[in-house]
């Protein structure tokens, strides 16, 4: 009897040993985290788009020629290169969105670059999303260090920017990527501001 017990008790234990652990729950994604893979999702491809505020002091884009370009995505970054053609100049490639995973947010830098490559002395000022936003449209809030940037360089009317970015993923019906750089009394401006384009993805 001993013995048939004990042969069941390890038979009882292989049988447990052998069992298929549970199957580990799939991780909820963020809106931050759908917002960043509908951007992924157009990545190599180039779009072109058009303004579509209307502030006077935005009217040398009026009509300009403007195409935005999906590149460099990584698990962490991706780089949308913004290029402008105004009237007969050369195009304007000195400017370059950065949308950067940051913990659990957002983070969007503009990497300001003369034509030899180095640097504009006003770059890399941003901020990064405070809310959790939508798979679709994301709000990036001045942070600090472009505070002082702004200010150390006599553009204190840029302290109370919000740059709102919205995309639609590459299997959406009619796609489409919107920047937009707002300022608001509301928000602490002296005056309101908007700047917003739109691209036909």
């Amino acid at each position: 009897m001993i013995r048939i017990a004990a042969a069941l008790g390890a038979a009882s234990l292989t049988l447990s040993g052998c069992s298929s652990p549970a199957p580990e729950a799939e991780t909820e994604q963020t809106a931050q985290d759908q917002f960043f893979a509908s951007l992924a999702s157009h990545c190599g491809k180039a779009f072109a788009g058009t303004l579509t505020s209307t502030d006077a002091v935005d009217a040398d884009f009026v009509g300009a020629e403007m195409v935005m370009h999906v590149k460099d995505c990584s698990d962490e970054q991706i780089a949308v290169p913004f290029h402008v053609k105004k009237d007969d100049a050369e195009w304007d490639r000195s400017r370059t969105w950065l949308i950067t995973r940051v913990g659990d947010n957002l983070r969007l830098k503009h990497d300001h670059r003369h034509a030899d490559g180095t640097e504009d002395d006003v770059t890399m000022y941003g901020g990064d999303t405070v809310e959790d936003g939508t798979a679709s449209a994301q709000h990036f809030l001045v942070d600090a260090d472009s505070i002082a940037l702004f200010e150390a360089s006599d553009l204190g009317a840029s302290v109370t920017n919000v740059w709102t970015v919205e995309v639609d993923g590459a299997d959406s019906e009619a796609p489409k990527y919107t920047y937009q750089l707002q300022r608001t009394v509301a928000g602490g401006a002296d005056e309101e501001r908007l700047f917003r384009v739109e691209f036909d993805l």
